[in-house]
């Protein structure tokens, strides 16, 4: 028998991360949008809490707790703010890699520092020239002694700016296409340049940098795996990583909604609240459907992740839905509210703009259809390879922002 029901640790979890985001996140949120303050103060008290890192094993120091617990925490975040959710969350995008394939030494040295202190990383897969087309990529990782020198560029990195260290990918074989991409730890003190911050439509809390390595050189043991398996690696990763996504959608569609919601009891129009007409009746009755199957789907994702099983076309279909009706929710309340859902000073606007790039990162809405089409087309056969999206058409930007990012994020 199917069961919804959250266990009281899920339910817990779940509470705590809505507290936070309830006296935390939500009344600093529009006034860190407003300037694209970094939220360095949220970081440190989330840290000490418990909502960051928590998919770290217990035996490097965290908690790891289950994928259906974590997009719990996601969802509650994202209500607060989905830019400040984005930037505690996009570890988890760029550890990921880590603990999937790192060996123990890697392990322990880098999820070591993200539990013995309130550090951030990135995920850098994309690049100017290379975005869902992941094989065009240009950044380079030779092999010179008992060390990797990379040369390249990334773009879209969620926490690039701020990064204590970084999952790079490059070409360690450039006429192989995706199958010549190897991933990397590469700390910052190796040289990493960050080129500049970007000034983003929406989630302006979270940092968005571009960076670049011009003859960084790490030890070769920072091979995170085996050489060219970077881009099995990193869909693996995005596997596991977009339920989290959907439910940061999910969070989004949530808010919008409720905002609306209230809204259209207290706007008075003809005589009567807004919410008497039907009109707006049917678009409030869309918004909640909307969101109870955008989460549904985002669980079931998370379930099967937790289960052991294939998760990839359930992933798509979770973060293409919960994407898409994040950003139909949102642009109905802005149109609840009329003119005023177009002036800054209203809670929706915010929303809207943050809502777009839920569309985009993480794979776009288009690279997801894409992954949906050919999974439900050619079903794959149980294989070495199930674990990857098998093509350029599965990969994203990053984590959580024009990426990634931003993974979560770049």
């Amino acid at each position: 028998m199917v069961d919804f029901t959250l266990t009281a640790e899920q339910q817990d979890l779940r509470d705590l991360a809505h507290d936070f985001a309830v006296k935390e996140i939500r009344p600093v949120a529009w006034e860190y949008d407003k300037n694209g303050t970094f939220p360095e103060d949220i970081i440190q008290k989330a840290w000490e809490v418990g909502l960051m890192n928590y998919y770290i094993p217990e035996a490097y120091g965290g908690t790891r707790v289950d994928s259906l617990s974590g997009i719990q925490i996601e969802e509650e975040l994202s209500w607060g703010c989905s830019g400040i959710q984005t930037t505690l969350g996009c570890n988890s995008l760029a550890y990921g890699p880590l603990v999937l394939a790192g060996s123990e030494e890697l392990k322990k040295e880098y999820l070591g520092r993200l539990v013995e202190a309130p550090l951030l990383c990135s995920f850098c897969l994309t690049e100017p020239d290379a975005g869902s087309d992941v094989a065009s990529m240009r950044t380079t990782a030779v092999k010179k002694g008992d060390k990797y020198v990379l040369n390249g560029s990334k773009v879209f990195i969620t926490n690039g700016g701020y990064a204590n260290w970084y999952t790079v990918y490059a070409k360690t074989d450039k006429e192989a296409g995706r199958r010549g991409i190897s991933a990397f730890v590469v700390p910052r003190d190796a040289g990493v340049t960050v080129d500049k911050k970007e000034d983003k439509l929406g989630q302006r809390a979270s940092n968005t940098a571009a960076i670049s390595f011009n003859d960084v050189e790490i030890p070769a043991d920072h091979l995170i795996g085996q050489e060219n398996q970077g881009f099995k690696l990193a869909m693996m990763t995005l596997d596991r990583t977009r339920p989290g996504v959907a439910a940061m959608a999910v969070g989004i569609a949530r808010a919008a909604m409720e905002f609306a919601i209230d809204y259209s009891k207290e706007r008075v129009q003809f005589g009567v609240p807004i919410a008497m007409h039907q009109g707006i009746q049917f678009m409030i009755a869309d918004m909640a459907t909307e969101v109870e199957a955008a989460r549904l789907l985002a669980w079931k994702a998370a379930v099967l992740l937790d289960q052991g099983k294939d998760n990839t076309i359930v992933s798509s279909h979770a973060k293409r839905f919960a994407a898409d009706a994040a950003m139909k929710i949102a642009t109905d309340a802005v149109q609840i509210y009329g003119g005023y859902g177009f002036i800054k000073e209203y809670p929706v606007e915010k929303l809207f703009r943050d809502a777009k790039i839920m569309q985009l990162y993480e794979g776009t809405s288009q690279i997801q259809r894409l992954v949906i089409a050919r999974e439900t087309l050619l079903p794959r056969r149980a294989s070495s390879d199930s674990s990857s999206n098998g093509d350029s058409a599965a990969a994203s930007t990053n984590g959580a922002e024009p990426h990634p990012e931003p993974a979560t994020a770049n």
